[in-house]
């Protein structure tokens, strides 16, 4: 068995253009599917994955993790940059599907099968529409408390907000208060019973994530996410140390030699990792196994397109510190129109069921991907009071 080809099929999906890749083999309709959608960045992935395919053409695509040493040490510059690790992660996920497909079992029976019944899944509010996630400005608190009561009412027992400004190294009460604001209407609107989680998108500087971490204590966060740039691990950790709210990091981070330094200095009690930027599930289920043996939590940073999500529910049933996974539903309307999955949702809780499907257990309907080719991303820039650059 052989590869003889590697595709990228884009679809643009508004804030995105999920990228999805084709491994295709010689054997008449075995094929794997993968992703390595990369906001802002598609068109130097895809040129990346035609790269790499250089090397892999003509080898035999169950070799795993061959091809995956393959990718990420040859070709001279190893493969942890965000381009370069962003397309061998998706082109591993596709080996493990088609692998799956050989073996005629899910990718989780692949690694030792099921460790758990069901996964459970958390929204952003709005669903994944960009206005309402990123957009919501925080001196809206209602606002807020509305969008917290929508996740529920459609079924989520957890959601993810926005609810931290961006702010200058330092500032005043102001932001501080507006963060607290917010985060105290969506816990009045839905009660102890739902699980809330912040986002501050690593724009605060250490101190003021710790000040925002501080007032945001006192309301039972699930989790208080990228309080600071994730090259900053000594104040990462300096923010977790001080709260009781745990905090959550890692989609940006794309070496296992910096995911050991995060959590050596416990600088985080939830791993983010992103499936389809730390090196795919290869590379995943050796993160995984490092947090395991320091007893951080996983729960995987996952707002791209199905593939992705399959993905990270698939690795999800095989690893015993997988607590939730992230999900989007509406942020295109047609979302579902693009794929067939083998998971099984109930709607109320949004609690997954095994795949019971070969490999991923996905189909893609490239017909329909067609319909949405490639767009420029929509453009996401910020800047302070004063004209300087801030963190989006």
């Amino acid at each position: 068995m052989k590869i003889t080809k590697i595709e990228t099929h884009v679809c643009h999906a508004r804030m995105r253009n999920w990228i999805f890749v084709k491994v295709l083999t010689d054997q008449p309709g075995l094929f794997g599917w993968g992703e390595a959608t990369l906001e802002w960045h598609t068109r130097g992935v895809v040129g990346a994955i035609e790269d790499i395919a250089e090397l892999l053409i003509g080898e035999d695509p169950t070799r795993v993790e061959h091809l995956w040493q393959m990718m990420y040490r040859q070709h001279f510059w190893h493969g942890h940059g965000i381009i370069r690790a962003t397309a061998i992660s998706g082109i591993d996920i596709a080996l493990w599907d088609i692998l799956g497909k050989v073996a005629g079992l899910p990718c989780s029976k692949l690694w030792g099968g099921p460790v758990r019944d069901h996964v459970r899944t958390y929204c952003h509010l709005g669903g994944g529409r960009m206005e309402d996630f990123y957009d919501t400005p925080v001196d809206n608190a209602k606002r807020f408390g509305d969008l917290a009561l929508e996740a529920v009412a459609n079924g989520f027992t957890a959601f993810k907000s926005m609810a931290v400004p961006s702010t200058m190294p330092i500032e005043g009460l102001k932001p501080v208060k507006a963060a607290e604001a917010c985060v105290r209407a969506m816990r009045e609107a839905v009660g102890d019973g739902i699980d809330i989680m912040v986002d501050c998108h690593a724009r605060p500087s250490p101190a003021m994530g710790l000040k925002f971490g501080k007032a945001l204590d006192p309301y039972g966060l699930y989790f208080f996410e990228e309080p600071c740039w994730p090259e900053s691990v000594d104040g990462l950790a300096m923010i977790n140390a001080a709260l009781t709210t745990p905090v959550a990091t890692g989609e940006r981070v794309t070496s296992l030699a910096a995911f050991r330094e995060l959590f050596e200095k416990r600088a985080c009690e939830i791993c983010q990792l992103d499936i389809t930027h730390c090196g795919g599930l290869s590379e995943a289920r050796r993160v995984a196994a490092l947090a395991e043996s320091h007893r951080i939590a996983l729960a995987p940073h996952n707002p791209q397109g199905p593939v992705s999500t399959a993905a990270s529910l698939e690795f999800g049933f095989s690893q015993p510190s997988y607590i939730i996974c992230e999900t989007v539903h509406e942020d295109v309307p047609w979302r579902q129109d693009v794929v067939q999955e083998g998971f099984t949702v109930e709607r109320q809780g949004r609690l997954v069921r095994p795949n019971t499907q070969p490999g991923l257990g996905i189909t893609i309907n490239e017909d329909e991907v067609r319909k949405h080719p490639f767009q420029q991303e929509l453009p996401q820039r910020v800047f302070y009071g004063d004209g300087s650059v801030g963190d989006w």
